[in-house]
């Protein structure tokens, strides 16, 4: 009779062992790894350097010194912030924002690959 209770005695041994002083695992998401590789062709460069590689901005808001350049195409939006380092010195950029024409994230790097690409870019 014992042989016949050992299989339901294990399962209700683990239980016991998951008790209420044994908290369950948190599983947290995989962070988000993204390809930032080519920012250096944009971050840090001024409007002419910006010009030269992708041609003239869709748009270019200036408030104060601040300045943003956007460029736009089927695959994607790029809008480049450029902020001067010091008084008196020419804005570069130091922010990049990119997403596909429908609002949704991409690869900042794509975006500007794809970009420098375009037929205006040469």
């Amino acid at each position: 009779m014992t042989m016949r209770l050992l299989p339901l005695t294990i399962p209700l041994g683990l239980l016991a062992a998951c008790g209420p002083g044994t908290p369950p695992p948190v599983l947290t998401p995989a962070p988000v790894v993204r390809n930032e590789a080519g920012l250096d062709r944009v971050l840090g460069r001024d409007a002419r350097a910006l010009i030269a590689l992708f041609g003239t901005p869709n748009q270019d808001v200036r408030e104060g010194t601040a300045r943003k350049l956007q460029y736009a195409s089927g695959v994607c939006v790029l809008d480049a912030y450029l902020y001067p380092p010091a008084a008196g010195r020419e804005a570069v950029v130091t922010h990049v924002d990119a997403r596909l024409p429908n609002g949704e994230d991409i690869d900042r790097a794509s975006c500007i690959a794809a970009l420098s690409r375009r037929r205006e870019a040469r």
